[in-house]
């Protein structure tokens, strides 16, 4: 490989990195400019392709299905959702809500926002180090509704 083609990988590689810790301080720092285009990615792109297999055995993603709080309309996000003793740890917020993990529907309630120390147990530790990494503190935890309640 020429010298000059080594130094263009490696300014190009140099400018790749250099985005990429901006990209995680902003996130940490919780920049608005940089949370909102983190979020129509997700919509945009993320989102459709993760509901593909989003619920189903051996799937990365659940499937979280709440309505919204002032409108009621019918919602189905893909999210991380860890099955606990009584419920699931899910890095989102929500109201009541179904909940699709390993191809089984639970209906799920009480919410309640949890430290991510609470949440550590039942996270696989390559989660644990990407949440730190982008500064997410807290999770959601729900609790499977007992048939017949």
């Amino acid at each position: 490989m020429s010298l000059r083609t080594m130094t263009v990988v490696g300014a190009l590689l140099l400018g790749l990195l250099t985005v990429v810790i901006v990209f995680v301080l902003r996130m940490r720092a919780r920049s608005q400019r940089v949370l909102n285009a983190v979020r129509r990615v997700n919509r945009a792109i993320v989102n459709p392709r993760q509901m593909r297999s989003a619920g189903t055995p051996g799937a990365y993603a659940s499937v979280i299905r709440h309505r919204g709080r002032t409108s009621g309309r019918p919602y189905e996000t893909p999210v991380g959702a860890v099955a606990t003793d009584d419920g699931f740890v899910i890095v989102l917020d929500s109201g009541s809500a179904t909940n699709v993990n390993e191809g089984h529907t639970y209906r799920v309630d009480q919410p309640e926002v949890i430290p991510m120390e609470a949440a550590a147990a039942y996270l696989p530790a390559k989660d644990q180090r990407n949440h730190r990494l982008i500064g997410v503190e807290q999770c959601l935890r729900v609790r499977r509704v007992e048939p017949g309640r």
